[in-house]
Order: C-alpha cells, then sequence, then structure tokens
C-alpha cells in the first residue's frame, strides 16, 4: 500500500513519527504552512519558517525515505494580526520553487473582514498562477465559512477544480462537492472525523475529489490516521484500487497541477541522478 498524506503538519512531530509512517506505507507527503501554536510578532518569522519548510522539513523526511512537499501562505489565524500583513509581499518568491505545490493554508478561522481581505489576496495570486490553492474551512461556523469560501471562489474566478477544500465533514460535503472544488477530510482521534466516518461518506458520495489526510497538528493527532482509513476502507468494502485512488493517485491529480510536485525524496532523487549519469544518461 502507498500513501500520499496531503495535510500533515510535521514541524510539530517528531523524526519517530516519520520512521512509523514510513513503515505504514507513507511515501510523500504536504506540509501547508500554519500557525506555530503562539502569536508571531513580525513577518521576519514567517520567512524563518517557509525556509524551513522548503529546507530542513524537506532533508528531515528524506532521511526516512519521505518526499516532502509543501503549501506557502499566510494562514487565516494569524490574517488578524497587522503584524503579520507584511509578509504576503514575501510570499509570491516562494511559489515557484520546487516541491511548494499550493497557496495555502488560506481561508477562514474566525471569519473576520481582515481574514476575507487576506483570503481574497492569496486566492488571486493562485489564480494569476494558475496555481492549486489550499482552503482551511472554520472549526466554528464550519458551514456559514464553507459557503463562504466557495463564494470566494467564485469571486476571484479561479477553476474550482484547482481548489482544494479542507477539514470539510458531513455537514460541509455536499456543497463542496456541488461546487466543482476538491473535498479535504481531517481524521483525527478526538475531533473532526474518525475513520468510520469518513468511509460512510466515500460509501455515500464516491470517490471522485476525495482527499483524505491526518493533519497531526500541536494538539491530540496522529499522523498514521491516512494508514487507519485505508484499512478502514477495505474493511468497508472498498477494493486495493479504491484505496489507491484516494490514498494516493487522488493527492497527486490535485497538486500536481502545480507543476511542482515531488514524489521522491532527496536521498531517492539523488540516487537517480547517480544512476543515469553512470549509464550515461541525461539526468
Amino acid at each position: 500500500m502507498r500513501i500520499f498524506d496531503p495535510h500533515i503538519h510535521m514541524t510539530s512531530r517528531t523524526t519517530d513519527d516519520y520512521e512509523t509512517m514510513y513503515a505504514a506505507g507513507v511515501r510523500a507527503i504536504v506540509e501547508p504552512a500554519f500557525w506555530l501554536g503562539q502569536p508571531r510578532t513580525d513577518a521576519a518569522s514567517f520567512i524563518d519558517y517557509f525556509d524551513s519548510l522548503i529546507g530542513w522539513e524537506r532533508y528531515r523526511a528524506s532521511q526516512f525515505g519521505i518526499a516532502h512537499n509543501c503549501t506557502i501562505a499566510l494562514n487565516p489565524k494569524e490574517a488578524n494580526d497587522s503584524r503579520c500583513r507584511k509578509v504576503l509581499e514575501q510570499v509570491p518568491r516562494y511559489l515557484s520553487k520546487s516541491g511548494v505545490v499550493a497557496v495555502g493554508e488560506i481561508g477562514y478561522d474566525s471569519m473576520t473582514p481582515d481574514e476575507t481581505a487576506v483570503f481574497q489576496t492569496q486566492l488571486e495570486m493562485a489564480a494569476e498562477r494558475d496555481m492549486p490553492a489550499l482552503v482551511h474551512t472554520p472549526h466554528r461556523d464550519k458551514l456559514g465559512g464553507t459557503v463562504a469560501s466557495i463564494d470566494m471562489v467564485k469571486r476571484v474566478g479561479i477553476n474550482p477544480g484547482m481548489v482544494l477544500l479542507d477539514h470539510l465533514n458531513e455537514v460541509t460535503i455536499e456543497p463542496a462537492r456541488d461546487s466543482g472544488c476538491w473535498m479535504g477530510f481531517s481524521i483525527y482521534p478526538d475531533t473532526k472525523m474518525d475513520e468510520e466516518r469518513m468511509v460512510v461518506l466515500m460509501q455515500r458520495f464516491g470517490l471522485e475529489r476525495i482527499i483524505v489526510n491526518s493533519a497531526a497538528d500541536w494538539g491530540r493527532s496522529d499522523p498514521l490516521k491516512t494508514a487507519k482509513t485505508a484499512q478502514a476502507m477495505l474493511v468497508g468494502g472498498f477494493s486495493d484500487d479504491d484505496v489507491d485512488r484516494v490514498m494516493w493517485r487522488n493527492p497527486v491529480e490535485f497538486y500536481g497541477q502545480s507543476g511542482q510536485l515531488r514524489l521522491l525524496s532527496e536521498d531517492q532523487e539523488a540516487a537517480f541522478a547517480g544512476n543515469t549519469i553512470n549509464r550515461g544518461e541525461k539526468p
């Protein structure tokens, strides 16, 4: 079984997690830029964080055979802090880098006017570059936030097939499906979704444009929730091919639209390049 975890915050995890994820079949991930557990006080701290996502964290993952990709953005929670918004000037220079596969996480937290303005600015960045966008739907007023996010997609005019609405549930899946956007579900031990509920949704709505992730952030979470959902799918009557579609092909299709998706770790890429050079081929 091969697994692509399309939304997992590995900055908050230990290297032991990388090891257990690899053993469970995880071979590629996307780590969205998000908040660090307490307020940042200057835009410069974002730059250090972004650099770590495309540098240190990518290297850390490669030590365990996992290809690390990321998304870059000013997250919704910190969009309300005027000290942080200067980082919007710096986001575009990261969006063309290898392994940066979307603008994100963007969207809503408390659904304030500042969040709306920052959301629109960054969604426009994605539209201008024909790049995917990862949208965070709020934890409070989930339905209202999802509908507002879909309205923003329409307002900006971005192709909905380039947008992933994340953290969905039973209440928000239908408007997300009808919008033409991709549908993301975070599987958690206590909150959001669990494996069994996710299987029921897939049995009811099918597998098209469905993305499943473990998120695995600062709170109680589990970086193996993608693997556990895959097992629950098999128990629920889905085939191995169905599991591969949800756990690999769907996220590859969505993030592959960036043209910058990496499916080999740095060590694997180096080994491949060395082998082709030894055979006299172009790397």
